[in-house]
C-alpha cells in the first residue's frame, strides 16, 4: 500500500488541537517534531529521551507528520485537514506558518520511520513512558512503566500538557480513588491513575477512535477491568462521585463543563486540568472560582498551564 505524508508547520500551541483534527480524519503514526524536545530533555530533573537527533527537528516552530492512505478520497481529506486547522483561528489559536506539505512514502518507511522518535522517558518522580517496542530497565524499584503504542491515538504522553496532567495526579491521587478522565485520548491519565492505584477509572471521550486506542492500551498494561471507557460529550449525562477529574484539552473546551465536574466530584475532590494556553489561563481560573473552587496549584512547563483546584 502506499501513503502519504502530509506535514504541517505550525507551533507549540497548534500541536494538540492539530494532533486531534488528524486523528480524527484517520491518520496513522503522528509524528511531532518540536525542538523544545531537545531543550526540555536536558533541563529535566527526572531523566531524558535517548537517542533524539536534532536534525530531524525545525529551526523555527514545530512540525506535525501522520500518514494518509494514497486512495480515491485522499484531496477530499487533505482539504478537510486544512479548512478544519484554518478554523482554530475562530479560537484564537496562533497556527504559525501553517505550510502543509505532501510526500509519498511506502509500506515499509511508514511502518517504521516514525518510531525513531519514541523513546522511554521518565516524566515524573515515579512514572516512565515506555514505547511497547523498547526496552527499558527500570532505576528503581517504586518506578511506574506505563506501556503506550503511540501509534493508536494522540502521540506519546510526553507533551507538556501530560506531563503536568500526571505530575499532578502523582502529587494528589490517593490509593482507592474514583477517578474520572475527560477527553481521555489514547487513555494515558487513565492508565497513570491505575498504575498509581486508584480504584477505579471511568474514562470518556467522544471519539469512538479514543475510547478503542483507551482500551488497547489499558490491557497492554494489565488495567482491564480497572478502566470503563465509553463515547460521551464531557460530562454530560454523568452521575459519578469522583474523588478526582483530569482533563487535558482545550481551555475552551474546559469552560463548558466546570459546573457538570463540580456535580461529579465529592466534597474535598480535585479538578486537574491542563492543556490551557498563557493567555487562557485567567479564562480558566476565572470560571472555576465562580463555581466555587478553591485553586491549590497553578504549574506551568514551557508555554502551557495545568490548574489544580479542590471542591470546598
Amino acid at each position: 500500500m502506499k501513503w502519504s505524508e502530509i506535514c504541517i508547520q505550525t507551533t507549540n500551541e497548534a500541536i494538540e488541537p492539530i494532533s486531534n483534527i488528524l486523528h480524527e480524519t484517520g491518520a496513522s503514526g503522528l509524528v511531532i517534531e518540536d525542538p523544545q524536545d531537545l531543550v526540555s530533555t536536558m533541563e529535566s530533573p527526572y531523566g531524558e529521551i535517548y537517542e533524539l537527533d536534532p536534525n530531524d527537528y525545525p529551526e523555527e516552530g514545530v512540525r506535525i507528520k501522520a500518514y494518509l492512505p494514497v486512495n480515491s478520497f485522499l484531496g477530499e481529506t487533505i482539504d478537510q485537514i486544512k479548512m478544519a486547522i484554518n478554523n482554530l483561528l475562530i479560537y484564537d489559536i496562533d497556527i504559525g506558518k501553517n505550510e502543509v506539505t505532501l510526500s509519498e512514502v511506502n509500506e515499509e518507511e511508514w511502518s517504521t520511520a516514525w518510531k525513531k522518535y519514541y523513546k522511554p522517558v521518565k516524566i515524573s518522580k515515579k512514572i516512565t513512558i515506555k514505547p511497547t517496542w523498547e526496552e527499558y530497565t527500570p532505576v528503581s524499584t517504586d518506578e511506574i512503566i506505563i506501556e503506550l503504542d503511540p501509534g493508536m491515538a494522540f502521540g506519546t504522553g510526553t507533551h507538556p500538557t501530560t506531563v503536568l496532567s500526571i505530575q499532578a495526579l502523582e502529587q494528589y491521587l490517593k490509593k482507592d480513588d474514583i477517578v474520572i478522565d475527560v477527553g481521555c485520548g489514547s487513555g494515558i491519565l487513565s492508565i497513570a491513575s491505575s498504575l498509581l492505584k486508584a480504584k477505579k477509572v471511568y474514562a470518556f471521550d467522544l471519539d469512538d477512535i479514543a475510547i478503542t486506542s483507551t482500551e488497547q492500551n489499558a490491557k497492554q498494561n494489565n488495567l482491564e477491568g480497572k478502566i470503563e471507557a465509553k463515547q460521551n460529550n464531557l460530562l454530560d449525562h454523568v452521575n459519578i462521585k469522583a474523588d478526582i477529574i483530569v482533563s487535558n484539552i482545550l481551555a475552551e473546551i474546559i469552560v463548558r463543563f466546570v459546573t457538570d465536574a463540580w456535580d461529579n466530584l465529592k466534597d474535598g475532590g480535585f479538578f486537574i486540568t491542563s492543556g490551557i494556553i498563557q493567555n487562557k489561563k485567567q479564562l480558566v481560573k476565572d470560571k472555576i472560582v465562580e463555581q466555587g473552587f478553591e485553586i491549590v496549584a497553578v504549574n506551568e512547563m514551557e508555554d502551557w498551564i495545568s490548574i489544580v483546584a479542590k471542591k470546598g
